[in-house]
């Protein structure tokens, strides 16, 4: 990731429109910005959220509440609690995550 062309801001998540985005179970809220080619989001899980897909894009991920477990596709599983953060890369090891309580997340990609 590079990050150019981008002038100082500051971003209030609160006046963000959120987006849903449905699982296989439960739903995901996510308020999103875009500088160049870099998305930031927070993203808002479900209670009972199940990805519905095994998502092969790289991110770095920051768990602000609750607790995300990430499964990846070689069978692979990683619990993040609030604090806790992972990254992958583009393509590098397909993941998708489930939630049984809802879990608020910063992502960049």
């Amino acid at each position: 990731m590079k990050l150019s062309d981008i002038p100082f801001g500051t971003t209030d998540w609160t006046d963000v429109a959120p987006t849903q985005h449905p699982g296989d179970t439960g739903f995901a809220l996510w308020r999103t910005r875009t500088f160049g080619d870099v998305r930031v989001r927070m993203i808002e899980y479900s209670p009972g959220y199940l990805a519905d897909h095994w998502c092969v894009k790289g991110h770095i991920l920051l768990c602000l509440e609750g607790e995300l477990h990430t499964e990846l596709e070689d069978g692979r599983t990683f619990t993040l609690k609030p604090g806790m953060s992972y990254q992958v890369a583009d393509h590098a090891e397909p993941h998708r995550s489930h939630t049984a309580t809802g879990a608020k997340l910063f992502v960049v990609d």
